[in-house]
């Protein structure tokens, strides 16, 4: 399929015109309008999000290794509440997200809030759909509030790659649990001594499809080879990544991080440690990750394995004004896309995009801000050139036109993923603030939010800026 698709694309309307943007050979669309264009509320709520916060988001085995998972929920639910000033007891629920689930804490949600001191009679509940999971969080929380069901919910999500679950074979386990209920010494000796010593190889988690097996970084790279996405674009694009996220701190505008005091670590953590701006260069000896040895998706140019979390405060527009609170954003509108999981597992955003857009009559010219979760620098070319393709368009989204591509100028301007990392559970809140907090600093009016996720799944979603925002 990948192949056939690559084929039919190079026959197709897919040939991009280029042109170079910062290193970058970024997209191009026709000249864009600058609309201010408003979005209707569709709740009757004026839903609003109100403020969000993340921990800085660390790579795997660093600073926060010791730590549980909870550990950095908790900062996450504190953080929200001292940033917004709110007490604990006015959040009427808790909606939290995970990927990888702890054993010991399986409703994450509730162990967290409880350890962060929020009222035991506030509920919470945890919900899991791989990297979109804190989108999950925040749409579900839209609901509950659309139905009056709750005025103020807490919503986002943690991940804690340092530490992941590792399973015993099922023999073994089965052994063991047969074992345990056993009545006599015979008993359990006779069960036991059918453990062979593979049985005690463990099961290690990986980043792969129950349904393919196939790893994400092996479909990002076939994805990347259909649609044509070269190893210099990609370098390219990680690199634009890298440099605008390092420019984004050095201008202080990653005003969503709060510092963490992690024990037995004497520094105090305060901002993400993935990022690293390389040269074309050294990008370009690195060898294929996935694909070996012709593959061209990198350790470089891919999201890395990432501890995090994040929480937003949302809720009616009518309570913050109550409450004395200045909101970021209008929640205005999402969708959830899903589509094949093999050949297509990573082109949520290009659905996602074109289903929004469609269901809210906007067009690309209409968005101000756009933030797309980068898994891997092939993923994100790609699925610009399929809304850049009238064939795609025609073929798998049932449109008769293209949904055309952002303008880069527009696109990810404080880095994304690639660079300052990808806690699974926790980049949704991230990609919404950055949209909230971007509209604010560059004067735009709507925001888009785009991402894939394992399963073939994505989601989209618009916000709008809020009259009282302001930068902090």
């Amino acid at each position: 399929m990948a192949l056939y698709l690559k084929n039919i694309i190079s026959k197709n309307a897919c040939h991009l015109k280029t042109i170079k943007y910062g290193g970058l050979r970024a997209f191009s669309v026709s000249q864009q309008i600058d609309a201010k264009k408003t979005l209707p509320d569709k709740t009757g709520k004026n839903i609003v999000l109100v403020d969000g916060v993340r921990t800085p988001f660390l790579q795997s085995g660093t600073d926060y290794s010791k730590l549980m998972s909870y550990d950095l929920a908790k900062q996450a639910l504190l953080g929200i509440l001292r940033k917004t000033g709110l007490p604990k007891e006015i959040v009427d629920y808790v909606i939290y997200g995970t990927v990888i689930q702890e054993v010991e804490t399986t409703n994450i949600a509730r162990e967290a809030m409880l350890c962060a001191g929020y009222s035991d009679r506030t509920p919470a509940h945890t919900v899991t759909m791989a990297c979109i999971s804190s989108n999950v969080a925040m749409t579900t929380g839209i609901g509950l509030i659309a139905s009056g069901a709750y005025d103020v919910i807490v919503a986002g999500g943690v991940e804690f790659m340092s530490d992941v679950p590792i399973r015993f074979s099922r023999k073994l386990r089965s052994a063991m649990i047969k074992a345990n209920k056993a009545k006599t010494l015979g008993q359990k000796l006779e069960i036991l001594s059918k453990i062979r010593p593979a049985d005690f190889l463990p099961q290690l988690p990986v980043v792969a499809e129950f349904s393919s097996k196939e790893t994400m970084g092996h479909s990002a790279d076939r994805l990347a080879a259909a649609f044509g996405a070269t190893r210099k674009e990609q370098d390219e694009f990680a690199l634009r990544s890298h440099t605008l996220a390092k420019e984004a701190y050095e201008k202080g505008y990653m005003t969503d991080l709060i510092p963490i005091k992690v024990p037995g670590v004497s520094k105090t953590v305060d901002r993400d440690n993935g990022i690293r701006v390389s040269d074309m260069e050294k990008l370009g000896k690195l060898k294929p990750a996935f694909v070996k040895p012709y593959g061209t998706v990198t350790a470089a140019n891919s999201s890395f394995l990432t501890d995090g979390a994040s929480a937003a405060i949302i809720m009616p527009e009518s309570k913050a004004k109550e409450l004395g609170l200045k909101p970021k954003a209008y929640l205005r509108d999402f969708t959830y896309v899903s589509q094949d999981p093999v050949d297509q597992l990573l082109l949520g955003p290009a659905y996602g995009t074109s289903a929004l857009l469609q269901k809210t009559g906007l067009t690309v010219k209409d968005i101000d801000t756009w933030e797309f979760h980068e898994a891997f620098a092939g993923q994100i070319i790609a699925n610009l050139k399929a809304m850049d393709s009238e064939w795609f368009a025609k073929t798998y989204i049932n449109r008769p036109n293209k949904v055309g591509v952002p303008d880069m100028e527009k696109f990810n301007k404080w880095g994304g993923s690639l660079s300052i990392g990808h806690p699974f559970a926790a980049t949704g809140v991230r990609l919404a603030m950055h949209t909230a907090n971007r509209l604010v600093r560059e004067d735009g009016q709507i925001g888009f939010v785009a991402a894939c996720a394992a399963g073939g799944q994505g989601v989209a979603m618009l916000l709008e800026r809020h009259p009282d925002a302001t930068p902090n």
